[in-house]
């Protein structure tokens, strides 16, 4: 029986497919304990993570039988994916599994940055009546989506705004303008300083690298249309947070909504602090109750099946 190590929180019913079959330790708490973490996996042939479980050359040294990385969830730059391809590790995102997730947030939070109206509980409560002041509030239907990143869930998130009436354009370094998807998925391809221009609300979907560092910086936040909106589920980092205080601060942006940052959880002192017409989410966008059955399941049943591809090609090893 090979050993499996989960070592952030993972749906009940996915673990127990997992114990059926195999040794499974399932501590959701394990990733805040570094030196337990690595004496777990010193026997465990395969590994369970979310994104807080660091996959670096140190956890590698520790477990020398680890040949399959579960990711719940899609990022990987929490796993040194080359170092675990030099070992023959392979290693599984969840793709496609939270995808209508981060649409919906997507899409919910584009509608609150543009109405403005659900922030007024308080002074409703108290007996104020803002209602002349909350009166110009934004539709989203008819307004352009940009989506800068149009893989599994820069589409959903596209199929979602389409059928609240938004207009949807995208870029994607991947994909060039002539690519079949666009017109497959409904969506016009521009490059990213037109469609910066062009859109009523951007929304990012593209990993952390080199070249994405920092994606949307001062120069760039300065070709947002002025009532736009900038949403981030991506990962921290792809957006410069001072340059985007600033943008807020000086009424250059219409708002923002960030679930993901450079440094999680966010400092204190953050230059996002007390920031005007801005949502701050401790990245959840991709977490719903749904979401984390679909991701469990499938992470589960692929972890399975590369387990049994394993067991039944080791005799052929020996």
């Amino acid at each position: 029986m090979m050993r499996i190590v989960i070592t952030e929180f993972m749906d009940e019913a996915a673990v127990a497919t997992l114990k059926a079959r195999h040794d499974t330790l399932y501590d959701k708490d394990l990733v805040d304990r570094p030196a337990e973490l690595l004496a777990e996996v010193a026997m465990a042939t395969a590994l369970i993570v979310r994104n807080r479980t660091q996959v670096n050359a140190r956890l590698l040294a520790a477990a020398p039988l680890l040949r399959i990385v579960g990711r719940l969830g899609v990022g990987l730059d929490n796993i040194d994916v080359q170092a675990c391809l030099a070992r023959e590790i392979e290693v599984i995102p969840a793709t496609g599994a939270n995808a209508l997730a981060v649409a919906e947030y997507v899409v919910a939070s584009a509608m609150v940055l543009l109405r403005g109206a659900y922030a007024s509980t308080g002074a409703v409560a108290a007996g104020r009546w803002p209602r002349a002041a909350l009166s110009n509030g934004r539709e989203l239907g008819g307004k352009t989506l940009g989506i800068v990143g149009f893989g599994d869930i820069g589409r959903s998130v596209a199929r979602l705004a389409r059928g609240v009436g938004m207009r949807v354009i995208g870029t994607d370094a991947q994909l060039p303008a002539n690519a079949s998807v666009w017109a497959d998925e409904n969506v016009l391809p521009r490059d990213l300083d037109a469609l910066l221009g062009e859109a009523d609300v951007v929304t990012l979907h593209v990993p952390l690298t080199a070249t994405t560092r920092n994606l949307i910086d001062a120069a760039r936040l300065t070709r947002f249309r002025r009532d736009a909106v900038l949403i981030n589920t991506a990962r921290g980092g792809v957006v410069d947070e001072p340059a985007l205080a600033a943008a807020l601060r000086g009424g250059s942006l219409g708002g923002a909504a960030m679930d993901v940052f450079a440094d999680e959880p966010l400092a204190v002192g953050s230059p996002l602090e007390d920031c005007p017409n801005l949502i701050l989410t401790p990245h959840i966008a991709g977490l719903s109750l749904e979401s984390n059955t679909r991701v469990s399941g499938l992470i589960a049943d692929k972890v399975a099946v590369a387990l049994a591809a394993l067991a039944k090609a080791q005799p052929c090893r020996a």
